[in-house]
Order: C-alpha cells, then structure tokens, then sequence
C-alpha cells in the first residue's frame, strides 16, 4: 500500500507539466505483453530494445543472464530505463528456466521469436492472450531451451537474402504491430489503478533528486506534530 499523504507531500517536488505527462504514459501501460531478452550480449542492442518497449507502452522487461550480463547504455536508452520495471536473472545456472516458470505464473504464454521454425507470421499473431516474447542472443538466437519450451513462435516475413533481422529492430517491428492493435481491440490491456499509482510514486521518487532524504524528512516532522 502506498502512502497517499506522503505521495501528495511528493508531488509537491514536481510540475504540474511532469504530473500529466506520468499519467497521460500510464494510460498508455500494459503488462498484456512483456520482452525477455536472453544473453543479449551488445549493450546498445539491449538498450535499444528497452528504449522501443517504453515507446510503445511495455511496462516490463525480464533480462536472462546465463552467459552475459545485459547492460544499458544510457546513450542509447535515453533514459528510458528509470521508466521500466527490468527483472533480471542472473544468480542460477539455469536462469532461463526460472524467468519463463515465473512468466507462467503470471499468466504468460511464452512465444519465441524466430525466422527458423514453424512459426506464426507476425500480421497473424492472435494478440487476446498475455504473451512473452522471447528475443534471442545476436548471433544463435533463442536458446534450445526456448524452442522446446515455448508456446509459439513468431516471425517477421522477410524477402530479401538476409536470414535475420538485428533484434533491435526485430523488437521495434513486433511491439509496433501488436501494441498498435491492441489498442484498438477490447482487449483490457491497461494497468490496474493500484498498479498505476504504484508506478506513479516510483516515478515521481525517480524524478526528484535525493528522494530518501526528503521522506526521512517527511516522516521525522510528521512525527514531530
């Protein structure tokens, strides 16, 4: 539970410019789809992905980390981490395993991006469903793990000589088509009202500079009086 007076005391710390735009981009959230990326091993590819899904309203990003660490560069991200919920996966041996176990706790089928399967064309993919999509390594793509596991797959037709798309710009294609008609559909896509408020405080502490000092000082004149 938040604390609604010490958000409205927070609030006190930003414009009124800033408070619309946070609440214009939470209306625009979703955890109706969410990226993982495993092993991606160039820092401005990782970083461009998370750069696309704060563009088109994807909330969370799940960073599989057996052989690489995923990084951003904040040259290419532009900041657009400090937006984005980024869980990482990075303590156990068989990190992918536990990230797409959790994904289906939440709900999520797991659909693994590749041009080398039999995969559903990207136009086709049936958006009613929660669904994690899975971008594999820059080089050998998905992890064989992935392919086995996944629920579907997905690709971007192609027709030129080139087999792959960088998964940067493979990221951007997808997210663009399927947010795009999910927000035409009726699907309920949007976040919760606890979940935005939520976001919204994080964002606001994220925002304004030494957010831990100014609530130590909230609570210590809160108790004062």
């Amino acid at each position: 539970m938040i604390d609604e007076e010490l958000l409205t005391y927070l609030e006190g710390y930003i414009t009124e410019k800033r408070k619309s735009t946070f609440y214009k981009v939470l209306n625009d959230r979703t955890r109706h789809f969410t990226v993982v990326l495993e092993d991606i091993f160039q820092p401005h590819n990782a970083s461009a992905v998370v750069r696309s899904c704060d563009i088109f309203g994807i909330q969370d990003v799940y960073a599989i980390e057996n052989k690489f660490t995923n990084k951003v560069s904040r040259h290419v991200a532009k900041g657009s981490q400090k937006w984005l919920n980024i869980n990482r996966y990075k303590e156990d041996g068989n990190n992918t395993k536990i990230c797409i176990n959790d994904l289906r706790v939440k709900g999520y089928q797991i659909i693994g991006t590749t041009p080398h399967t039999d995969s559903c064309v990207l136009s086709d993919f049936d958006i009613t469903k929660k669904s994690a999509f899975v971008f594999g390594a820059e080089k050998d793509g998905i992890s064989d793990y992935i392919k086995e596991e996944a629920d579907g797959f997905l690709k971007i037709p192609m027709f030129g000589f080139t087999e792959s798309l960088n998964i940067s710009v493979a990221a951007a294609i997808t997210l663009q088509d399927i947010t795009s008609r999910l927000r035409k559909s009726s699907i309920d896509w949007q976040l919760t009202h606890e979940e935005k408020r939520l976001l919204y405080f994080n964002w606001i502490k994220n925002t304004i500079k030494n957010p831990d000092k100014i609530i130590e000082h909230y609570y210590k004149k809160k108790n004062v009086l």
